[in-house]
């Protein structure tokens, strides 16, 4: 029995809309709009996830259309460090 994964493709995007059950609209970096759902590891983390935060996202190569959200990009906190 051959337990090869498949080859995913990951990406950066922007959380752009939330919708209900943990799942996103994301925007990716070459502009185009998917589904993202939230992995099972983020949800049993209870990590929060917002429109404009930036995720990756894992993409099957058997549907584009849709993605699962495997991991939340940290904010650069330059806009906060300039107010002292």
């Amino acid at each position: 029995m051959n337990k090869d994964k498949e080859q995913k493709f990951v990406y950066e995007g922007l959380i752009t809309e939330s919708l209900s059950n943990g799942m996103f609209r994301v925007r990716l970096d070459n502009a185009d709009l998917i589904l993202g759902y939230i992995s099972g590891k983020i949800r049993k983390n209870l990590i929060r996830i917002l429109p404009g935060d930036r995720v990756k996202i894992e993409v099957s190569p058997y549907d584009l259309t849709k993605g699962r959200i495997i991991y939340r990009l940290r904010k650069n906190n330059l806009s906060d460090s300039d107010s002292d």
